[in-house]
């Protein structure tokens, strides 16, 4: 990282209380895009207070705000700034993070975002490519269930399109729900059931594998979808690992704070 320099990207992330999956997942895309962008100074920033103030708490381990952050650039005298979100969509948690940035665009000289994970049609072919690629020696009569988080936000059809999108790229044994919202778990159970797999593997379609892929996912409650799933009469695998443990998702996030960089010039 050069030291001298006055241009720096902003990795954001909703953050986890999950040691292992932080370094496995969150920390992992900022140290690829450290390595991508050594022109750059890299700051950090996590959107979630809650989680933020356990760990604060629980292991006496800092990290910053949004407006933390931005403080502490300005501090350092960094005049042009790259936003890049680990988010999977613009929802509601990005867009209040941008706001939140822009409030500050007078302290800066440029201000550019990167975009999250899915933004067009072209980030669903690509993050297709990137899970597949994980499971490749997933077999046809096996099933591959993803857990999304699933927001209130429009752009939540994001979900039920990329479930089409993997059924039109010869992954008809691939399904994704979310945990919040449609597609529910109880839509994936039919649908899983009329496909009749040998044996369902269920992980996150999230950038961490953290509580909602502990409990709502692997957890001994009826509600968690092994359970679920199990009670249906499948054999069931949980893979806990998030999103940000596979390397073409990791590249993804690379490719687009390198757009939001040349958007600046």
């Amino acid at each position: 990282m050069n030291q001298q320099t006055d241009k720096a990207i902003l990795v954001v992330s909703f953050g986890t209380s999950y040691e292992a999956s932080r370094k496995a997942t969150i920390e992992k895309i900022e140290q690829d895009i450290r390595n991508a962008f050594q022109d750059h100074r890299i700051y950090r920033a996590w959107t979630s207070k809650f989680i933020i103030s356990i760990l604060k708490k629980r292991d006496n381990y800092t990290v910053p705000t949004v407006k933390e952050a931005l403080e502490q650039m300005i501090t350092d005298g960094i005049r042009e700034v790259v936003v890049q979100p680990t988010h999977i969509l613009d929802g509601i948690e990005n867009n209040i993070m941008k706001e939140e940035v822009l409030s500050y665009k007078e302290s800066f000289d440029k201000i550019a975002f990167g975009t999250p994970l899915l933004a067009d049609s072209k980030d669903e072919s690509q993050a297709i490519n990137a899970v597949t690629t994980e499971f490749s020696d997933l077999k046809e009569t096996e099933a591959l269930v993803f857990m999304g988080h699933g927001t209130t936000h429009q752009v939540n059809t994001a979900y039920a399109g990329l479930d089409q999108k993997f059924k039109e790229s010869a992954h008809a044994n691939v399904f994704i729900g979310t945990v919040e919202v449609d597609p529910t778990i109880h839509d994936l159970v039919k649908e899983v059931t009329s496909f009749q797999p040998s044996k369902i593997y269920v992980t996150p379609f999230m950038i961490v594998a953290g509580d909602h892929a502990h409990n709502d996912m692997a957890g001994d409650s009826p509600d968690s979808w092994v359970c679920q799933f199990e009670n249906a009469g499948f054999e069931v695998c949980p893979i806990i690992k998030g999103l940000g443990e596979y390397p073409g998702i990791r590249r993804m996030y690379v490719e687009h704070a390198q757009k939001a960089i040349d958007s600046m010039k």
